[in-house]
């Protein structure tokens, strides 16, 4: 069995309050109660009303509010007329850092993926999205480059699908990670299924277990290998754990920044 003598973040159940314990396995417990106002909900399976819209309305203002705080570039409200308008946003983004990485694209995706978990999205609401502009063959609009010129338009994949909504619950989960309710849920539904959460949150709580605790930017590769091994049985490539964990760091500094800004 693998051992360690690290100190890891728990998230109690139903409480955000954090605790740091010594253990000797290797994985942090992190079971996130979900950040929501109850009261607020949203059905993002069809279109939404005049009042509906109204609601959407005063909760974007809340939400520009706490995307502020957290030095969040807001988006635009055309970006969150409907589920369909949101999975858009989050797979423009997705391709932008993919196409043309860089730190600040990938800020960008983040902040789209932090907006959907604030308005009550779940991982699986998007997916279903995506796969229906696929099916339907369905373009979707590119982002511009600074500075004007034309936009390409391209066509959904399956395969960038399932990456870009592995992204997204990498992003979901990463914020049920943190010590206190960084970004508030308007939804009781849960962002991830459950078979999700298991198979990333203790590769999330590692990597926040650094940064809060020992105020680390980076970890060694082969740890998170490892966590891998030990709940999925298998591990991906370092190229690819690295780009995991280089999205958990910058989530992180998103929502919860820890160092002044320069």
């Amino acid at each position: 069995m693998l051992t360690s003598s690290m100190s890891f973040i728990s998230i109690r159940p139903y409480s955000y309050n954090i605790q740091v314990f010594s253990s000797k396995f290797p994985r942090p417990c992190c079971i996130p109660k979900m950040h929501n106002i109850s009261s607020c909900k949203f059905d993002f399976a069809r279109p939404w009303s005049h009042g509906m819209w109204r609601s959407l309305s005063d909760s974007i203002s809340t939400r520009n509010h706490l995307l502020h705080r957290f030095h969040i570039n807001a988006l635009s409200d055309e970006d969150f007329k409907s589920s369909r308008n949101i999975a858009k946003s989050i797979f423009r983004r997705y391709r932008n850092v993919v196409d043309r990485g860089g730190f600040e694209n990938l800020k960008e995706f983040i902040s789209a993926c932090v907006n959907a978990y604030a308005l009550g999205c779940t991982e699986e609401g998007l997916r279903k999205e995506l796969i229906d502009m696929k099916e339907s063959g369905t373009e979707i609009e590119g982002l511009q480059i600074h500075g004007g010129g034309t936009t390409v338009k391209f066509k959904v994949l399956y395969e960038e699908v399932r990456e870009c909504m592995l992204w997204l619950s990498i992003v979901f989960i990463t914020i049920l990670c943190t010590p206190q309710p960084t970004v508030v849920r308007w939804s009781s539904t849960p962002p991830v299924s459950d078979e999700i959460l298991q198979q990333w949150k203790g590769f999330c709580a590692i990597i926040a277990n650094a940064y809060y605790m020992r105020g680390m930017a980076w970890l060694p590769v082969k740890t998170l290998q490892l966590e891998q091994m030990a709940v999925m049985g298998s591990a991906e490539e370092p190229s690819v754990v690295a780009s995991r964990m280089r999205l958990v760091f910058s989530t992180l500094e998103v929502v919860s920044p820890q160092w002044p800004r320069v």
